[in-house]
């Protein structure tokens, strides 16, 4: 019996400049097998974005929160974590190297954060629960 697709669900912030990080995050967890919610390929320009949201959380097995200080000041974010959090599914957030977790809103310092590295070893990361561990 095939295993079924795993679904992700990615939150991140607009005013992030490290869009083509989570593009290539985004494609490297497609070529894993998992099936993967990203606005760009499921919101068409100028459609209202929260319906569709709602709707990729719900319809997600994971949902992956890519936090970084910018994305920290924007209340979109909270309110994405909130749902996410809510929905009592496996809920992961990523930050980049050097990231304070003081940072983070109290209930996500309770849970083991991921570090970001390539997009490769944090699709790979994700999906096993493994970190990569690099060769030296």
């Amino acid at each position: 019996m095939a295993k079924r697709a795993t679904k992700v669900f990615i939150s991140y912030s607009y005013a992030d400049a490290d869009r083509p990080w989570i593009r290539a995050f985004v494609e490297a967890l497609r070529l894993r097998g998992a099936r993967v919610w990203f606005d760009e390929s499921e919101v068409k320009p100028g459609e209202p974005l929260a319906k569709p949201m709602e709707k990729g959380i719900r319809g997600s097995d994971v949902i992956v929160a890519i936090v970084t200080p910018a994305s920290m000041e924007h209340p979109w974010v909270f309110f994405e974590l909130g749902v996410a959090m809510a929905s009592g599914k496996r809920f992961v957030v990523i930050v980049p190297q050097g990231f304070d977790p003081d940072l983070l809103p109290a209930p996500l310092r309770r849970r083991r954060v991921m570090v970001q590295g390539t997009p490769e070893e944090s699709a790979e990361e994700l999906l096993t629960g493994s970190p990569v561990l690099q060769a030296t």
